[in-house]
């Protein structure tokens, strides 16, 4: 992988489906009790810049989730395209599924399969699926803390030399803090370890409603791979933006 920043601003129209979302790398709170049976939310962001620096920047998101009883079932697809002077400096691409099965009480257990494929990585592609248990510690109208861990396995395939097939260990957590009628922060921390390497990430986000449909997401990631392959640039990326976002 290699350190990144994306080179301007990435604004976006997003349809968000409220503290239901199911992210393939943290741990997303259970979905409200008024929550819609079906839901979604889509994001497309480009920028362009031109003279001293010329760049382009894009980034397109989509998110469905649907609810049956106690399953919560979530499909999300990523893909994130950068160039600079004429050179492509980012390029990835996400395809995940999760499911999420409510118990009694403040437990849950969840599964996730997920392909993603980042040019700049080392990597070919990878495949990763996860299993395991989940705990709500928190969840009132202000506070949400979710956490949950599980064994998994995963296909690394690296340029130029055998598929990698490697047991996982998955821990991660989500935390959210509506510290006004307007505003909130979250804080998402997931760790995958193998024998191989450690792949930690860590989410940031402030957002700040404008109306009843509106509001602005401004969000900084961190990806660390504690040993990468050795065609990839970097161990750390780093990636910040901000998004326009519209619920429905």
């Amino acid at each position: 992988m290699r350190l990144r920043r994306l080179p301007a601003i990435a604004l976006g129209l997003l349809a968000t489906a409220g503290n239901a979302l199911a992210s393939p790398f943290y741990a997303p709170p259970a979905p409200k009790a008024d929550a819609p049976p079906w839901s979604g939310e889509t994001e497309l962001g480009f920028t362009h810049l031109a003279g001293n620096t010329d760049s382009q920047t894009l980034i397109a998101k989509g998110r469905l989730i649907w609810l049956t009883g106690p399953l919560t079932h979530s499909l999300r697809g990523e893909v994130r395209h950068v160039t600079q002077d004429d050179e492509t400096s980012a390029e990835q691409y996400l395809v995940a599924m999760r499911e999420r099965y409510d118990i009694e009480g403040p437990h849950y257990l969840f599964g996730f399969a997920r392909w993603d494929k980042d040019r700049f990585s080392g990597y070919d592609y990878q495949i990763t699926t996860i299993a395991g248990y989940g705990r709500q510690l928190l969840d009132s109208d202000d506070q949400s803390l979710s956490l949950e861990a599980g064994p998994g396995y995963r296909l690394d395939s690296v340029r130029d030399a055998r598929n990698e097939r490697l047991a996982v260990l998955y821990g991660a957590m989500d935390y959210r803090w509506t510290f006004s009628d307007t505003a909130s922060v979250s804080q998402e921390l997931s760790v995958e370890a193998t024998d191989d390497n450690t792949t930690s990430r860590s989410l940031t986000s402030l957002t700040a409603r404008l109306n009843d449909h509106l509001a602005l997401k401004l969000s900084h990631e961190i990806e660390h791979n504690s040993r990468p392959p050795e065609s990839a640039t970097a161990r750390t990326d780093l990636t910040t933006s901000a998004s326009l976002l519209f619920d429905w």
